[in-house]
């Protein structure tokens, strides 16, 4: 898989994309390719890392912050997203199965289950949820800052999965397949 960008690495970037990168640097010991494909864009690259800085001190926890980032990579064909989240759920402490089940937009837990239905008809509605779609996570357990947190993590995770794929961007994570359509 060739990308249609470069990808550039901290010495080749353009100077405004230099801090973010080392930042990412020291958070993953590497820098994946997807920010580096970012990293072309000073503003897209602040924005992106930024965000994930600011929703990973948010209310919604790691784990499920993670499995709605791969029922949106796989309801978005995405094989970066689902590679990548999908270490980092596992990373978070989620098991392979938990993995599976979300990345199917299912989970045994209730709020989460809740939580993966609302992200998925956000993707598939283009974010047209009607009154009783808002009431469901309410009476699973969540909260007006909660909800606004899931919507932000697939509005990121559109940005993240819409970068790798109309880019092709190359999947520097251990592979996670699909599932099927």
């Amino acid at each position: 898989m060739t990308a249609r960008v470069s990808l550039p690495d901290s010495r080749t970037a353009p100077a405004g994309s230099t801090a973010a990168l080392a930042q990412i640097q020291a958070a993953f010991g590497t820098t994946p390719n997807m920010f580096r494909a970012v990293a072309n864009a000073p503003a897209a690259l602040q924005s992106m890392w930024g965000a994930f800085g600011a929703l990973g001190k948010g209310v919604i926890p790691a784990q499920l912050g993670e499995k709605i980032a791969v029922a949106v990579a796989d309801r978005n064909r995405c094989e970066y997203c689902l590679a990548a989240h999908t270490a980092l759920g596992r990373k978070a402490g989620a098991s392979a199965e938990e993995m599976a089940a979300a990345q199917a937009g299912q989970a045994d837990d209730p709020r989460t289950a809740a939580a993966l239905g609302f992200a998925l008809k956000l993707v598939n509605e283009r974010g047209q949820v009607t009154d009783a779609d808002v009431a469901g996570l309410r009476a699973a357990g969540f909260g007006d800052e909660e909800i606004v947190e899931i919507v932000a993590h697939v509005a990121l995770n559109l940005f993240t999965n819409y970068i790798n794929v109309a880019l092709n961007v190359p999947v520097d994570f251990p592979g996670v397949a699909l599932k099927p359509r």
